[in-house]
């Protein structure tokens, strides 16, 4: 078989995870009351503040995105009260979803899966909450169901247009680490990520960042529950406090190493990686898609994500080119995910640890794919996608 040997994963997330991670993983279980593992712990807080672009207040979770999500709402928003929900995909509704799990009501503007956020119908529909009603709004940079990208800073604007109080809650799960993002400068006051992907460790650590807006509405709720509560996570006296109880050891390594690798290559030369390749990828689909059916999901490049890409293809021939790739030649493809017929579309994860090789082999994989299922298509496409990597080096 071909796919015998390594395979290779382009989902967005989990993504590929460096040896380096993986190796600082594969030790003993350490002294989790005393010595290094306690050092290691506080190294990760400013250097997870960096990364996020913050000089506020950094909560460490054990758990995923999700969990990440209830963290954020369980410390500012109470059941009863209400969230503006901007929806961009999947994602978008999940948080919301999350919210209405903790009994928090919902506004839910939705703009559809393949344009982002409209910063003036923010202001519009905040201009009519007279009566201060939304206590939050959520927004999600990238839903990495659909590849929408939306303007942090602009919806900031929007919301400041509009003077409304209400705090903003930004959803960084798939995109920091590979497409710019700037809590601080952009005027977010929450952000939520998640270790997984940009970030290259496996499933297992959730983080919000908060300022101090934030902080000040954690001070005024009723009861946050003690789990979630991030004033002691972010201001621990003891060691357990960052946790809430037993550290995730392993993942403070490999988080660790992670953190170490993205400090060596910089912020702006990883934000440029990403760029670069995604470009790539855009180049060869609408090579795929000039004589065939293959286009990208998003018609503005400026609302694409550079950590993933979402692709409609028609039909079941995104299953159809997915179930090649991984079964005959060990290239893993996302699902549809979120989208009707799920069928018909496919995502390419080009996130953290990822090179040009990868994307190129990827891309030759998928033109070896569309040939094997008889699926039309134009030509050229990986010498477009190599034409970009080779002019931007």
């Amino acid at each position: 078989m071909l796919s015998n040997g390594r395979p290779y994963l382009a989902i967005p997330g989990p993504s590929v995870m460096p040896d380096a991670v993986l190796r600082a993983m594969h030790r003993a279980a350490p002294n989790i009351y005393t010595g290094e593992l306690h050092e290691v712990t506080r190294s990760l807080v400013p250097d997870l503040a960096r990364v996020a672009g913050t000089a506020h207040h950094t909560a460490i979770y054990i758990g995923n995105g999700h969990a990440a999500w209830e963290a954020a709402l369980a410390n500012v928003v109470a059941p009863g009260e209400t969230v503006l929900v901007l929806a961009t995909g999947h994602f978008g509704h999940a948080w919301g979803g999350v919210a209405d799990g903790l009994g928090i009501a919902l506004q839910v503007e939705d703009f559809g899966q393949r344009s982002p956020v409209d910063p003036d119908r923010v202001t519009e529909i905040l201009r009519g909450d007279t009566d201060g009603r939304i206590k939050a709004i959520l927004a999600v940079h990238v839903d990495t169901a659909t590849g929408v990208k939306s303007d942090i800073a602009a919806i900031r604007a929007g919301i400041d247009r509009a003077g409304h109080a209400g705090l903003l809650m930004v959803d960084c799960i798939a995109s920091l680490g590979c497409d710019r993002y700037e809590m601080d400068a952009w005027g977010a006051n929450v952000t939520v990520a998640a270790c997984q992907k940009g970030l290259m460790t496996p499933p297992g650590l959730g983080f919000v960042w908060f300022d101090e807006r934030a902080a000040a509405v954690r001070d005024a709720m009723p009861r946050v529950s003690r789990y979630w509560d991030w004033r002691p996570r972010a201001n621990p006296t003891e060691y357990w406090m960052y946790w809430a109880g037993t550290a995730p050891t392993h993942h403070v390594y490999g988080l660790r190493a992670a953190l170490d690798i993205i400090a060596d290559e910089g912020l702006e030369a990883i934000w440029h990686r990403h760029e670069i390749l995604a470009h790539a990828i855009w180049a060869a689909v609408d090579a795929w898609g000039a004589d065939g059916p293959m286009t990208l999901n998003i018609p503005d490049a400026a609302a694409r994500s550079h950590a993933v890409t979402s692709v409609e293809i028609g039909g079941a021939d995104g299953d159809r080119l997915r179930a090649w790739c991984e079964g005959t030649a060990g290239l893993t493809l996302g699902i549809g995910l979120g989208r009707t017929p799920a069928s018909a579309f496919f995502r390419i994860g080009h996130m953290g640890h990822v090179n040009a090789q990868m994307v190129l082999g990827t891309l030759a994989t998928m033109e070896a794919g569309l040939c094997a299922c008889d699926i039309a298509h134009g030509k050229g496409a990986v010498e477009a996608a190599a034409r970009v990597i080779a002019q931007a080096g």
